[in-house]
């Protein structure tokens, strides 16, 4: 069996660890020059020294906003230290790490855009360019491994009345420093952690920052004196006023959208029979398995969750399939498990935006596919430690990243400062 693995990220890697110890040869096509996915930061924007589009969403100074202790991988934690809240760098030096220490740095091909994935009777035809030299390469896979995450197609909202205004309009997916807006009256547009973070940002150097959402989380969080929050935008009235939909209106030299991104798969081919309705994926079984054809998987589809040991749970979900301990059921039992999933989820009122959506449904998600697979679960720790992580995040914003915690065992931790 050959298997290809899309992205050297944090998901490919793990993906690629497992296949590794399952037997199974691998190829991880990743298309930067290094490893690391959305933790390698670039100053390119745009397109990248050979023409190719530059996907990183990377910016100066990030800090991660969740604690080290549930960033790692279920059997590699990321290395102690005096800190539970690390560096951009520090991440990617960890996954780095890992390579080298599970030797996936061999498996990885780099600078191999991929431009196309189609079915190839049961096979996976794969054709990707070698940017360098543009030369087009085409091999044949028996099973294939999506890991190219989801912050590289950002959604940029077209609000009333934006075609008058003449400032700056950005998306978060180009930010790189505040410098640009030095003394600028800045709107940022959305609440997520990544807008909470920038318009923090932001707001060391901008005149003003103003905070539109209607994220009940983030209603009271602290912020530095020049910055406010407003409710949604109503329209742009001319060009630099923007009105609310409480009636207030304020001007902007730039207006900055933190509006989250869609999923994205350019290279699959419509044969592959996958579809994104905003945001939801279909046809996949436990939100990863290719329902009609089970040899391709999607991992870290899923948000609101922990991530690095989420990909490693699913990658070892997905090699017992390949190596046959564990079969799937049948294609019309997946699809009524989706669909039942599904309903389940409507009935909670989540939006197609929110169909891969975990949070409070994580726990049930990784002890499910635990089970099926008989492998080990996520530590209800884990889970505990980002929920406390995520309620820090929106109590205290400017100060959450100077906790500190520790592990005590599958079950409880600590914070030591």
């Amino acid at each position: 069996m050959r298997a290809a693995i899309i992205g050297a990220g944090a998901a490919g890697l793990a993906s690629a660890r497992h296949l590794k110890a399952q037997g199974i040869s691998c190829d991880v096509l990743e298309m930067a020059p290094q490893l690391g996915g959305t933790w390698v930061y670039t100053d390119e924007v745009g397109q990248d020294r050979y023409g190719f589009p530059v996907y990183s969403a990377m910016y100066k100074g990030l800090r991660t906003n969740l604690p080290k202790e549930v960033m790692g991988y279920p059997d590699f934690p990321i290395p102690e230290q005096n800190k539970s809240y690390l560096t951009q760098a520090e991440i990617l030096e960890f996954l780095n790490l890992y390579a080298d220490h599970f030797k996936i740095r061999e498996l990885i091909k780099f600078n191999r855009m991929v431009a196309e994935i189609r079915p190839l009777g049961e096979k996976w035809q794969i054709k990707s360019i070698d940017k360098p030299t543009k030369q087009e390469i085409v091999e044949v896979y028996d099973a294939v491994m999506i890991c190219n995450g989801h912050y590289n197609d950002p959604i940029v909202p077209n609000l009333p009345g934006q075609e008058k205004f003449k400032g700056k309009i950005g998306h978060s997916h180009q930010y790189r420093s505040p410098d640009a807006f030095k003394d600028q009256r800045v709107l940022v547009i959305g609440a997520g952690p990544s807008g909470l973070d920038l318009a923090l940002h932001i707001s060391s150097v901008a005149q003003y920052v103003v905070l539109s959402h209607h994220t009940k989380e983030a209603v009271n969080t602290e912020y530095p004196a020049n910055v406010t929050k407003k409710p949604d935008v109503l329209r742009i009235t001319s060009e630099d006023q923007v009105e609310f939909v409480d009636g207030s209106c304020c001007r902007f030299d730039a207006i900055f959208y933190c509006t989250g991104y869609r999923y994205s798969f350019p290279f699959l081919h419509q044969t592959c029979g996958v579809t994104v309705d905003d945001n939801h994926i279909q046809p996949l079984y436990k939100h990863m398995i290719h329902i009609e054809r089970p040899s391709m998987c999607f991992i870290g589809i899923p948000f609101n969750v922990c991530a690095f040991q989420m990909f490693d749970l699913q990658a070892r979900y997905f090699c017992q399939y390949l190596n046959g301990s564990m079969p799937l059921p049948s294609k019309d039992m997946m699809r009524m498990d989706t669909e039942k999933d599904m309903q389940n989820r409507w009935a909670k009122g989540y939006t197609k935006r929110q169909a891969h959506m975990m949070g409070p449904d994580q726990q049930g998600y990784y002890e499910d596919l635990a089970a099926a697979a008989n492998t080990t679960p996520i530590a209800p720790v884990i889970v505990k430690l980002r929920d406390e992580s995520v309620k820090r995040l929106y109590d205290d914003l400017q100060n959450f990243r100077e906790d500190r915690y520790k592990i005590v065992n599958n079950e409880n931790f600590v914070k030591v400062h």
